[in-house]
């Protein structure tokens, strides 16, 4: 058996932070890691592997719970994978679904750069959030 890590150890050899540890033990997808007699935490090297695992899933956008899902498929490897499969379908759904609003955005903010006014009252982003027509092209002020 290896020798075991502290909590700092762990978080240089997982790429995670302290805090973002304590959490997931807190949420118990770390599982509480063995102490010394003094109390301090001792972790393995599956502790590194379960924490770099969270971590790729968290960098992809997973929520905790269907990283505890994900977990679970990856402790029994002989499990269909169609259950992880349906996570990433409806994770990319939900993934296109917030680039298309990004890409409206996009227009959106486009239309509305590079105002030229020397007054705020005349900027096009502010008049856009306030729902005047002032000088966002076309309109008029209502007197």
């Amino acid at each position: 058996m290896s020798k075991p890590l502290t909590i700092s150890g762990l978080s240089r050899a997982s790429g995670v932070n302290l805090e973002t540890i304590r959490f997931y033990e807190r949420s118990e997808l770390l599982p509480p890691p063995r102490r010394s007699a003094s109390g301090y935490r001792h972790y393995q090297e599956a502790d590194i592997r379960l924490l770099r695992f969270i971590r790729r899933g968290r960098e992809l956008g997973f929520s905790l719970e269907e990283i505890r899902t994900l977990l679970g498929l990856a402790a029994q490897p002989h499990s269909p994978c169609a259950e992880a499969d349906q996570l990433v379908q409806a994770h990319l759904l939900t993934i296109e679904a917030r680039i298309r609003d990004l890409q409206k955005m996009k227009t959106e903010l486009s239309k509305l750069a590079g105002c030229t006014s020397a007054e705020a009252e005349h900027c096009r982003l502010l008049e856009a959030l306030d729902s005047r027509d002032c000088c966002a092209g076309g309109g008029t002020q209502a007197g």
